[in-house]
């Protein structure tokens, strides 16, 4: 009888993590969904691969801006001044990739 009242008690917590993970399921989407219509870097289920590697080079370039060891050691590499280094970046970043490609007409 102890077996049979453990077994249920099991299919209860069992069925209990099966609804609990269908409800994450659903918000897990809906808080993806918010993220790629507020953030540009998210992407979405059209992004291109071009976008996608935009969306890379721009966040590492900013990254390497935003970091001011990662800046001195480029400005070192290159032996060039911090600010060459950053205007450089950020001349890099308007298009990190080259010109998009050719979307093909349907």
């Amino acid at each position: 009888m102890l077996r049979i009242l453990r077994t249920v008690s099991e299919a209860r917590v069992i069925a209990l993590a099966v609804a609990i993970k269908m409800g994450e399921r659903y918000n897990i989407h809906s808080q993806l969904e918010h993220l790629q219509s507020k953030y540009i870097g998210t992407g979405h289920a059209d992004t291109t691969k071009f976008e996608w590697l935009v969306n890379q080079h721009r966040d590492s370039c900013s990254s390497f801006m935003g970091h001011y060891d990662l800046l001195s050691f480029f400005a070192i590499a290159e032996n060039e001044s911090k600010a060459r280094v950053r205007f450089n970046l950020m001349e890099k970043m308007l298009q990190p990739c080259g010109p998009p490609p050719e979307k093909p007409e349907d």
